[in-house]
């Protein structure tokens, strides 16, 4: 007996001054350039038959600018930095060098006081399981989209730090709950 396949587009939601900046995401609208690109990636976005966006003023913000009617989901929402929102690695490096230094080396260390690394990808992986059959396509940060390969794929957390998922790339999976294929990540939607 074959099972049902699913297939799942995550699309980074576009630019934010956080993202531009490389620094611990904080949830804020997309800048003025995020928004004019991914307004001219409209005619680029997959067509699915379920559409979701995390919570995140960034992912609803995008999803409007793509022109896509989707659903919120708190199981796409944002990777929760903690009290480290919204600085950058230097900053948090001279501030919290051992907090730093253990939450980057343990998977399981949540010092800024938000989730882990480990956290999130149990949690992302928890909302691939739940897909049903059929293509979903999830706008999501890019943390998410990060934390869905490494489950993917069944990689160690340290994984996570190879994975690269820039603003308005897609990220493609195909499958279903522990047989998933990554098709293609990071692609862009703009040329």
């Amino acid at each position: 007996m074959s099972r049902a396949s699913s297939r799942i587009t995550l699309v980074v939601h576009a630019e934010t001054a956080t993202t531009t900046a490389a620094a611990f995401p904080v949830d804020e609208p997309p800048t003025e350039r995020g928004t004019s690109a991914a307004t001219a990636a409209r005619d680029r976005v997959p067509r699915a038959g379920e559409l979701r966006h995390a919570p995140d003023r960034a992912c609803v913000a995008t999803c409007a600018a793509l022109g896509l009617d989707a659903l919120p989901d708190p199981g796409l929402r944002g990777w929760d930095a903690g009290r480290w929102a919204g600085q950058t690695l230097d900053e948090v490096a001279a501030e919290e060098p051992d907090a730093l230094r253990d939450w980057l080396t343990r998977p399981d260390a949540a010092p800024h006081g938000g989730e882990s690394l480990e956290s999130l990808i149990e949690r992302v992986g928890a909302w691939l399981s739940a897909r049903r059959a059929g293509h979903t396509l999830a706008i999501c940060g890019p943390a998410v989209a990060r934390a869905a390969v490494v489950h993917a794929i069944g990689a160690p957390a340290s994984g996570f730090w190879r994975v690269d998922a820039a603003p308005l790339t897609g990220t493609d999976l195909r499958g279903g709950s522990g047989r998933w294929t990554v098709r293609a990540t990071g692609r862009p939607l703009l040329p």
